[in-house]
């Protein structure tokens, strides 16, 4: 089943448009990583899809139509985590999570013991156990995007749209992120959306790629269909090759526009 479906979207700021005509479709349980240059609307793409921002085109998820879903039915089935994120800081790490199961509760209802377990299990799965009481103002910037990540696995939603994750995480945390987003796909069937600076990454973890240039799509496929030399060059500006690594896995490996330096050892 698609879970994620966006037809001839167009979407700007104060009348200025930032994507043009995209769409794109995701399966139930995939993984799609919009790149691209810095300003080619990945954030603005995941805002129209997550109702943050209005659009004109089709927005379906789940099969039905987003503009049609009320307010508690997006949040049950979208967790959405933006790129920078404002922290209400006076709270403890282990309350903001717990803001992740609002959607869950009635208008009076109190968070049980399934909420608190799930808090819990977030905490943990993203490293956080130990920071459980620490007031969000005293975390770094790495600690408050686990954070915020964190309030959006306590949502439990079945879509997730993340805008640079990895953004601000040391590359150990950046792949246990990534990991466990793919741990979620094949034993929950969790469909992700996900903005991804870093190339490699994109290419390792998601199964498909759509690439934004000056609010249109430029490429969509397979990451080694997209990520190609020629097109690197033309809407990054950068030299750099595709390589194959023991495993299979693409590197992108950026490579000097001039001489190499001499070695005077």
């Amino acid at each position: 089943m698609t879970a994620v479906r966006v037809v001839d979207v167009h979407a700007g700021y104060g009348g200025r448009p930032a994507l043009r005509g995209v769409s794109a479709e995701l399966r139930g349980g995939g993984w799609l990583a919009v790149v691209g240059p810095n300003g080619a609307g990945k954030s603005t793409l995941l805002k129209a899809v997550a109702g943050l921002l209005p659009f004109r085109g089709d927005v379906t998820l789940d099969g039905k139509r987003a503009e049609l879903l009320s307010r508690k039915e997006k949040a049950r089935l979208i967790g959405y985590a933006p790129q920078n994120p404002v922290l209400p800081e006076g709270l403890r790490v282990a309350d903001y999570v717990l803001l992740g199961r609002t959607p869950h509760l009635g208008p009076l209802a109190r968070e049980g013991r399934d909420d608190l377990s799930i808090v819990d299990n977030s905490l943990a799965r993203l490293d956080l156990t130990g920071l459980a009481g620490r007031k969000l103002r005293t975390l770094s910037g790495g600690e408050r995007r686990r954070a915020v990540l964190a309030r959006v696995l306590a949502q439990r939603a079945r879509i997730l749209l993340l805008d640079e994750p990895t953004a601000g995480l040391d590359l150990g945390h950046a792949q246990e992120l990534l990991e466990l987003l793919d741990r979620l796909r094949s034993e929950d069937g969790t469909t992700v959306v996900s903005t991804v600076h870093d190339l490699t990454l994109a290419a390792q973890y998601a199964e498909e790629l759509l690439l934004l240039a000056d609010g249109e799509v430029a490429a969509a496929g397979a990451p080694a269909e997209v990520l190609t030399p020629d097109r690197l060059a033309r809407h990054y500006g950068a030299t750099a090759d595709v390589l194959v690594a023991s495993r299979g896995e693409l590197v992108i490996a950026p490579t000097r526009r001039g001489p190499a330096p001499v070695n005077r050892t």
